[in-house]
């Protein structure tokens, strides 16, 4: 214990009863009941000690000090009349003899109760951020965090991964998010930029001989802000694997996480290896999502050539897809039912239909009419007797996504559809290598560019020669789902420079630019790389799930707001002329 004080504010018990001690902390509340009787909370970062002014003069002592100063108070232990058997502390209490602060809280009204902190407007919380931390609640996410990043971290050394850090300021390259970028000081007219993930640095090190290595990887994005994702910074567990498959990959992950899961998570129950793996078109087809939350026993349908059928609907007749999703059980009201497709909508982008069958086989509800002499043909379905049916239709993406959105939204209204308390885990498998952009309408990479195709360099020249559709290679890429969030992505590396060219060209890419955006790590290919694998679980996800939290934003110690500023730093900020003179930038016209 340090020379300042003998005991934290968690540590005493009845035990200790007659002791001498002295403690230290936030005087947290006062509570005062006459003039010569007042009970005082000391909280610091173990927890919380009632101590009792019992003489006039000591009342007006702590009646002196502002609430959140802190305080030093020696005494003496002794049993408590009125127990709280709530509190560790509960039993005992001590009865000062000499108050000391500290240093003094300066403002006599708080932003916020300390203690109620997450019921305050969240840029309030983050403006004060020192103080949203003292709230026990708020404190217990980030000591979850430490424990994570530590057992993480002992994992995998016991796994006999080198921990090893890797650059911060390096190149920008093309890897699917805007980079932050930092001007060189030294070099006019050049920048820096902050790594998006480790991911050439790591492939470096398995080509420099490092057989397995890891770190927890601080990331940067310049991406909008989402509930399971934060703007700016980032941290994952990144890994990879000299001479190593995807199995490899699969197995140290399913050794490490389900142990952790179930020590530090909210729910005790995680799946054991091996994770049930889907491939992505599956997936897209059965859950209407590539990150499916395996709790929910829901799955999508397809009834396409159901609906063209049932003439006299035009959303139907004009549909490329229409997927159903049959929920059994289902008590929701009309009203009710409305207000879940109205939800579905705002998250899913277009607003489904529905159906009810009736517990006699009849079709009520919805878009019943025009269905109605299909009945045996949505049992086949899944839509029995007693069911609802949540109908989507448009494209294919379009349907599969607002059937998805369904999905998760019916298995969390209506009961017996999902096994909360329990931390279920999947592999997505056999990504496609490549896909048709949404904003530029041309053949892009799917996943990640450096990912090997299935059938390696024989493939990509199929079809470069017309014999294969592009949009029909996989790739040896994979996401680590839990609970419906994808926590990583991963991937068996393309360690071949020849079939790396071949890859690049499929996107309009020649050999030129990739020698240009990819030096070292086509150089390095050229001296003999070994096969290499790995994947990047997110800590920040995994933190969020184990501590049960809808925001990542209440898991990282100091996290910027949706707009991607500290407003406790007041971040981001202007700087001085001098500054920009020095580094050779000159701000063009910016409106307030």
């Amino acid at each position: 214990m340090t020379q300042m004080r003998t005991h934290t504010c968690n540590e005493l018990r009845l035990s200790d009863a007659g002791k001498q001690v002295k403690i230290v902390g936030w005087m947290e509340n006062v509570r005062e009941v006459g003039a010569s009787l007042a009970f005082v909370v000391i909280r610091d970062f173990y927890g919380t000690t009632q101590v009792v002014a019992e003489t006039e003069d000591m009342v007006k002592t702590f009646r002196s000090i502002t609430k959140e100063s802190t305080v030093s108070v020696e005494g003496t232990v002794r049993e408590r009349d009125s127990k709280n058997p709530k509190l560790p502390t509960g039993e005992i209490e001590i009865v000062p003899e000499k108050v000391e602060v500290l240093g003094r809280c300066h403002y006599g009204e708080l932003p916020f109760e300390i203690n109620r902190s997450r019921e305050a407007d969240e840029s309030l919380r983050l403006k004060h951020r020192y103080l949203d931390l003292r709230n026990p609640v708020v404190k217990k996410n980030i000591i979850l965090r430490c424990n994570v990043v530590a057992a993480l971290r002992s994992a995998m050394l016991a796994h006999d991964f080198l921990e090893i850090t890797t650059p911060i300021l390096t190149a920008s390259s093309p890897e699917g998010a805007r980079d932050y970028l930092v001007p060189a000081r030294k070099h006019p007219g050049k920048f820096y930029a902050l790594p998006q993930a480790p991911q050439q640095f790591k492939q470096l090190l398995m080509t420099s001989g490092f057989d397995r290595y890891f770190q927890i990887a601080p990331c940067f994005r310049d991406e909008d802000a989402r509930g399971d994702r934060s703007p700016g910074e980032f941290y994952q567990l990144d890994m990879e694997m000299a001479f190593a498959s995807q199995e490899d990959v699969f197995a140290v992950i399913e050794d490490v996480l389900p142990p952790i899961f179930a020590k530090y998570g909210t729910y005790d129950i995680a799946s054991k290896a091996p994770f049930r793996r889907i491939r992505f078109n599956d997936a897209m087809e059965t859950y209407g999502t590539d990150k499916p939350d395996l709790r929910i026993d829901l799955t999508v349908k397809d009834m396409t050539a159901l609906a063209k059928a049932a003439e006299g609907f035009a959303p139907f007749e004009q549909a490329a897809a229409v997927k159903i999703v049959p929920c059994t059980g289902s008590a929701l009201t009309r009203k009710q039912i409305d207000k879940l497709c109205d939800d579905i909508a705002v998250q899913a982008g277009q607003k489904p239909y529905w159906v009810r069958m009736d517990e006699n086989g009849a079709l009520v509800g919805g878009v019943a009419k025009f269905l109605t002499g299909h009945e045996e043909e949505l049992k086949a379905l899944g839509l029995v007797p007693g069911s609802l049916g949540i109908i989507a239709a448009g494209t294919r993406d379009a349907a599969r996504k607002t059937a998805g959105v369904a999905v998760k939204m019916l298995g969390a209204a209506v009961p017996g559809h999902m096994d909360e308390k329990r931390y279920e885990f999947c592999w997505i498998v056999d990504f496609p290598m490549f896909e048709i952009g949404e904003e530029s309408g041309q053949l892009e990479f799917c996943h990640n560019p450096f990912s090997m195709p299935n059938g390696g360099l024989e493939i990509l020249e199929k079809a470069e020669r017309g014999e294969v559709d592009p949009l029909d290679i996989y790739a040896y890429q994979y996401d680590l789902v839990c609970n419906g969030v994808e926590l990583s992505s991963g991937a068996v590396r393309n360690h071949d420079p020849d079939i790396m060219v071949k890859a690049f060209e499929m996107v309009g890419l020649g050999e030129a630019d990739v020698k240009a955006k990819f030096p070292a790590m086509y150089n390095a290919f050229c001296y003999g790389a070994p096969p290499h694998a790995g994947i990047a679980p997110g800590v920040d996800r995994m933190v969020m799930l184990l501590a049960g939290e809808a925001s990542i934003r209440e898991i990282i110690p100091f996290p910027m707001n949706k707009n991607a500023q500290d407003l406790m730093m007041d971040a981001p900020s202007a700087v001085e002329q001098k500054q920009l003179d020095e580094l050779h930038i000159q701000i063009a016209g910016v409106e307030e």
